[in-house]
């Protein structure tokens, strides 16, 4: 699928959250150079109260420009940020990137927030689908190899690696750092904080399931399918 999408100039995107970090003055594993007597204070204990609050990261990885976006989320990992995320993606630099784009690819875990058995994710997918006029891919890495996933080697473990002994002391300090990673082999990232209220046990009807254009392929179905946009299915 990925390289059919990449011979059509089509995007192809390498989706997953991050681990959630805690902001504020906590420790951050990991060292750091700084001038000596000059350590980082943090608190000594890691309550919650103490900090800001979660900072949640979803990263979509763009495999053929070697180019990632991530959505730093302050409320709840769900279906809805999830989509939301790939929605700023493709209004901040996917449409520019690929004017002429009909398709899209994902390329995602099997559980989780983009999970195969999320309803509420095929349910914001279609939602997305026909704003964007996409027809988008989904294909769902099977259990126990998430980390073939290519966001978490080629961009994830980079951010990690650029703010690690760093306290998160701030959202705007998560933003920087992430925005601020690059690699030898030409990695870029840009970030962006969503402070939208992204509410948890969302539940979706029968009724709105049987509405979504979803055609499973034939290879696994439960873990491969596309949505198209709902007019398209009108005719």
């Amino acid at each position: 699928q990925v390289k059919q999408f990449l011979r059509r100039g089509e995007p192809v995107l390498s989706i997953d959250t991050k681990k959630k970090e805690r902001v504020g003055r906590f420790k951050n594993g990991g060292r750091s150079w700084r001038r000596k007597g000059d350590p980082e204070k943090v608190n000594i204990y890691d309550y919650p109260h103490l900090g800001e609050g979660p900072a949640i990261p979803y990263g979509a990885y763009d495999v053929h420009r070697n180019e990632g976006f991530v959505n730093v989320g302050m409320t709840h990992d769900t279906a809805e940020f999830a989509v939301a995320s790939l929605r700023r993606w493709w209004r901040f630099f996917g449409r520019h990137r690929y004017p002429n784009a009909k398709a899209l690819l994902l390329c995602a875990d099997g559980g989780g927030s983009n999970g195969s058995r999320n309803r509420a994710w095929k349910y914001f997918l279609q939602q997305f689908a026909n704003q964007s006029g996409l027809h988008i891919t989904t294909c769902h890495y099977p259990p126990g190899t998430s980390k073939w996933n290519k966001i978490e080697h080629r961009m994830f473990s980079f951010i990690s690696i650029n703010w690690k002994g760093r306290p998160l002391i701030s959202y705007e300090t998560v933003v920087n750092l992430i925005g601020s990673t690059r690699t030898a082999k030409g990695l870029t990232l840009k970030a962006q904080l969503d402070p939208r209220m992204y509410e948890t046990g969302v539940k979706i009807p029968d009724e709105e399931m049987e509405l979504i254009n979803l055609r499973p392929h034939k290879l696994y179905p439960n873990w491969n399918y596309t949505i198209g946009p709902r007019a398209a299915a009108r005719k």
